[in-house]
């Protein structure tokens, strides 16, 4: 299945499979390419459907809770490998420029960029890294992790649920999620560029 495909993914995953997307976001570093945000807002909407394919309460308890253990794991990762872990394979796609990002909100807001980074896409899933490379300690990130899952999840999925109805948003759905992809999709395409200009400048000299 496509992963920007948030419509089709909600309704065949169900809760299990949402709250598997979220801990992948930010627990392994593959989870960047999800548009986590499109996902909690079209389960909000599906919530409020008249059959609904789960009831709110229940998105709710589940969807932060797997979003905090993700991060977890995120840390765990970092905290574990160390520094080494940002110049594997995988760091070349994503790019150097959301890691540096990422790092400059650290310096600039401390442990609170862990409520905060979770709305911004990539950096989400780098942060919980970040912090384990960065031996943050540990019952700290854990507190501002949890306070950050729960905004974030109960924000998204409460809009959904609320402002689905409205004709509007309703029908211009495939936008919303367009734009989401486009935060994940741009960021890694001008890193290839540049990657691949550089190699030519190289080559040439």
């Amino acid at each position: 299945m496509n992963p920007f495909d948030a419509t089709g993914f909600v309704g065949s995953a169900g809760v299990i499979g949402l709250m598997v997307l979220l801990f992948v976001e930010t627990g392994l570093l593959v989870g960047f390419i999800f548009p986590g945000d499109s996902v909690l807002f079209t389960a909000g909407l599906f919530a409020a459907q008249p059959t609904p394919f789960a009831p709110l309460w229940l998105l709710l308890v589940a969807l932060p809770v797997a979003a905090a253990i993700g991060d977890q794991c995120g840390y765990l990762i970092g905290r574990r490998f160390g520094p080494g872990v940002l110049t594997g394979r995988l760091m070349h796609y994503i790019g150097e420029d959301p890691v540096v990002r990422t790092n400059a909100f650290f310096d600039r807001y401390g442990p609170v960029t862990v409520i905060f980074a979770r709305f911004i896409g990539i950096v989400r899933t780098l942060v919980p890294l970040l912090a384990g490379v960065a031996r943050m300690d540990r019952a700290r990130f854990t507190v501002y992790s949890g306070i950050g899952s729960l905004l974030w999840c109960t924000s998204l999925v409460t809009l959904g649920y609320f402002l689905g109805g409205v004709p509007l948003l309703r029908d211009n759905l495939e936008l919303l999620f367009l734009g989401s992809a486009l935060t994940i999709v741009v960021p890694m395409a001008l890193t290839v560029v540049r990657r691949r200009r550089a190699g030519r400048v190289q080559g040439s000299e």
